[in-house]
């Protein structure tokens, strides 16, 4: 496993390791490879699509529709902004190989390949495909090797047949009428006073509601609770603070937690590299 040596090791001494970062000659797309033993992601969202092939073990994901245990030989499919859970199934974990395409890269693939019209969306959460796992294996071996033709070829090639077999237009949130305004307005509060939120009672009041019906609105719409999307939320910009060279210790004082180990902890949790592994592979060494 020499390509993740001096990688981000997400828990030394437990058999765990981690590898999160950008190859420059595939845009719009993180890669991350993995095996992950105690580690369990918490509830979090992405804004890009992930496509993930699981190479030995089983993860267990958490999605709004259920558990679903993904084995060798099986790809998982989430749409963007889909709340979910992940961790081990079995006691040795699980390894895996990971794709986080953005939208733009979706969208590109999809018209180019003839996928059906309006912004793609994946219908199934888990197939089992043996090839299109080894392809998303072999994307990161191109990577790795500095091979851009083979790992272009292979992205393209595994997430095209990913879309003609398995997507649609992108599924709408089916949102109960009441409420629902109130939760993208509390969603907008949260985004723009990320550093000093308000508590639930004071966002109910701001808003003109109650605090048990905006978080049971909240939770229908986001898929959790408004601190929990809050703690994702700051992850999601510290992240962007990061790939633009900003040191830890300040991203983590520009998005709301209190110093660089707060941030550490759940940061961790939520990507799977500590910031500074996460930093490392996207600007060189700091």
């Amino acid at each position: 496993m020499a390509a993740v040596e001096g990688a981000g090791r997400a828990a030394r001494g437990t058999g765990e390791w981690a590898r999160h970062w950008q190859y420059a000659e595939l845009p719009g797309l993180d890669l991350l490879r993995a095996h992950y033993v105690r580690h369990t992601f918490p509830r979090h969202a992405h804004d890009g699509y992930v496509i993930a092939a699981v190479t030995h073990g089983v993860e267990e994901i958490g999605l709004p529709g259920g558990v679903l245990r993904a084995g060798p030989g099986s790809v998982v499919l989430i749409n963007p902004e889909v709340p979910h859970s992940a961790r081990a199934g079995v006691p040795e974990g699980w390894g895996y190989a990971t794709l986080y395409p953005s939208r733009e890269l979706i969208a590109q693939v999809a018209e180019e390949s003839g996928a059906p019209r309006g912004t793609p969306g994946f219908a199934p959460d888990l197939v089992m495909d043996a090839q299109a796992a080894r392809m998303i294996a072999e994307v990161h071996r191109g990577a790795e090797e500095g091979n851009p033709l083979a790992a272009d070829t292979l992205l393209r090639g595994v997430v095209a047949r990913m879309l003609q077999r398995h997507a649609g237009p992108l599924p709408a949130r089916r949102i109960a009428a009441a409420g629902a305004a109130d939760a993208e307005r509390a969603r907008d509060v949260l985004e723009a006073r990320m550093c000093e939120p308000p508590s639930l009672e004071q966002l109910a009041d701001e808003l003109g509601t109650r605090p048990f019906a905006l978080l049971r609105a909240f939770r229908e719409r986001y898929g959790m609770p408004p601190h929990t999307w809050l703690t994702d939320a700051r992850v999601r910009r510290a992240r962007l603070l990061l790939e633009a060279g900003t040191p830890p210790a300040e991203a983590a004082l520009a998005v709301g937690f209190s110093d660089q180990p707060h941030l550490n902890r759940h940061f961790t949790r939520i990507v799977g590299v500590p910031p500074g592994a996460y930093r490392r592979g996207r600007t060189g060494p700091a």
